[in-house]
């Protein structure tokens, strides 16, 4: 199989970035997106020309850090799949594809393809953990928690954190990144003594970087773990709840 791929190049968070043109060749349908990219870089080495910059890690859909536009779709064309897990046989011989970073104000471009998520680091720092002594680890079964929410929490818990419901966002809202980080401590026993106030720390600090959510529902659609927008409203219950918390606690103040 040979493609036409149309990479975004750029050298800097300030270049203005351009479009180059470059074939590969001899594309196996059992490779992987990445694994077609690491050839074409190859290529390039062996030319004495740069190679395309991007991120990947672990390639086996856990880590997040391989988030790509493919033909204007984040991760590319197959539902529920990292880029790393996609597979050329998803592509057609003489095919034109597109290659982007991550379009988002609050995922600025360091190079070509990869872009800085910090802006989620900052979120889980504000409060995606809970505070509990340390020590021996405890029975399995000693904190009885109901299956529903159990579920609930490792669906929640499948966040990877790539990306690519910002990225699909109209308005590169965060909230789904967010809920879900959220929910899975939210969810259960253990994160209930700092539910609401992490719940404020966590969404204010979102707000600082993303867009608001008007509910399109793309970012369900982008998720490579199907995470869906229910843990947005499950986000939203709680920030009002906590607001009315922290406004009684004020008044108990004064």
């Amino acid at each position: 199989m040979q493609l036409t791929l149309k990479v975004w190049r750029q050298d800097s968070p300030t270049d203005a970035g351009h479009f180059e043109t470059y074939q590969a060749t001899d594309v196996k349908d059992e490779m992987s997106f990445l694994e077609m990219l690491d050839a074409v870089n190859e290529n390039l080495i062996e030319a004495g020309r740069e190679p395309i910059v991007f991120d990947s890690d672990c390639r086996e859909g856990i880590c997040g850090t391989c988030g790509l536009m493919i033909n204007g779709q984040a991760h590319g064309p197959q539902k529920g799949t990292t880029t790393c897990q996609l597979h050329m046989r998803k592509f057609h011989d003489g095919e034109t594809v597109t290659i982007e970073p991550w379009r988002a104000a609050a995922f600025p471009v360091v190079k070509d393809l990869m872009v800085d998520r910090s802006a989620f680091d900052a979120i889980v720092q504000a409060g995606g953990f809970i505070t509990a002594d340390t020590g021996a680890a405890r029975d399995a079964n000693e904190i009885l928690i109901p299956k529903p929410a159990a579920d609930a929490a490792m669906d929640a818990a499948g966040c990877i954190g790539c990306g690519a419901c910002v990225a699909a966002c109209p308005n590169g809202a965060g909230q789904l990144f967010t809920s879900a980080k959220l929910a899975h401590l939210n969810l259960l026993p253990q994160g209930q003594s700092e539910r609401y106030k992490r719940t404020e720390d966590m969404v204010e600090t979102m707000e600082l970087f993303f867009g608001s959510c008007t509910n399109y529902g793309e970012c369900q659609e982008a998720c490579p773990k199907e995470i869906p927008i229910d843990f947005i409203a499950m986000m939203n219950r709680d920030f009002l709840k906590s607001k009315l918390a922290n406004r009684k606690l004020s008044g108990q103040k004064h």
